[in-house]
């Protein structure tokens, strides 16, 4: 199994609502939960009650897609609202995103690392010194994970920001964005990915469901072609829709009916009922 590391603040951890994009579902995605892998769900964080759709599971299909045969499994370490120095070393932020990847290690192949974070220092001329603190956290992760040419991908913050809701106060996300490009231009295996055309919530600072997982595909693309994406990619609702499987295995049929259970969309006698069918 390869596996990705997710750490950044609340639009990796994901805030796009569950029911405004179809899921992703595959046996072949699963997620590191106490200490288990276990098969994909969203939302893939549990870091608020809130938590839902962030970039990393249409990130997980599009890697899949390209390697069949393999499986991939994420680790979920972000935390919403956190500033660039609650990952500071020493921070428990830090020392939990080590030890889930560490543990996850001794099963999978770590690959990555996708970083999303900026929001809550693109304000009070906090980017002045975020570069600095962004190249050593790179760096500290590296070093601390014994890979030294370990992949991160970045995203740029969203251009909504600064306008409206929460995202009012980000008026110097611009200045964060431009640190980001810097940083994936000066480190080896780092790379950043656009937010252009990215919409907002209603908050006016979580990107929405559908495009995080937009995101996620230009996530992905930079992470496979080894390099910087600086617009939208082509086509991107095209490949949005190949997201979504029409046929399902009978393990990812099974967990959709006990999901459908644990909603209450179904009653236990015609849960039997189609279980038994499946069999």
């Amino acid at each position: 199994m390869k596996s990705i590391l997710l750490i950044g603040q609340s639009n990796m951890a994901g805030r796009g609502f569950l029911n405004s994009v179809k899921p992703i579902i595959d046996e072949r995605i699963f997620v590191l939960r106490n200490g288990r892998w276990q098969m994909m769900e969203e939302p893939i964080h549990s870091d608020r009650s809130v938590a839902g759709i962030g970039p990393a599971a249409s990130f997980a299909k599009m890697w899949l897609d390209n390697h069949p045969n393999e499986t991939i499994g994420l680790i979920p370490c972000a935390d919403g609202g956190t500033s660039i120095d609650d990952w500071a070393d020493n921070g428990a932020l830090t020392r939990h995103a080590l030890s889930e990847a560490r543990f996850a290690m001794e099963t999978s192949d770590l690959m990555g690392v996708l970083w999303h974070q900026g929001e809550s220092d693109s304000q009070n001329k906090q980017f002045q010194t975020y570069e600095s603190k962004l190249m050593h956290l790179i760096t500290y992760f590296r070093e601390a994970l014994h890979k030294p040419q370990l992949t991160f991908v970045m995203g740029l913050l969203g251009e909504f920001l600064g306008q409206d809701g929460f995202g009012a106060s980000a008026t110097e996300y611009q200045e964060i964005n431009e640190i980001i490009k810097s940083v994936a231009n000066k480190n080896a295996q780092c790379f950043y990915v656009t937010a252009e055309g990215l919409t907002a919530n209603p908050d006016g600072i979580h990107i929405d469901g559908y495009s995080q997982r937009l995101f996620g595909l230009r996530y992905y693309e930079a992470f496979s072609k080894r390099g910087n994406i600086q617009h939208p990619l082509a086509n991107e609702a095209e490949k949005e829709s190949y997201l979504y499987k029409n046929e399902f295995t009978q393990n990812e049929k099974i967990y959709m009916l006990v999901a459908r259970l644990s909603q209450n969309k179904i009653t236990y006698q015609d849960f039997l009922k189609e279980m038994a069918q499946l069999y």
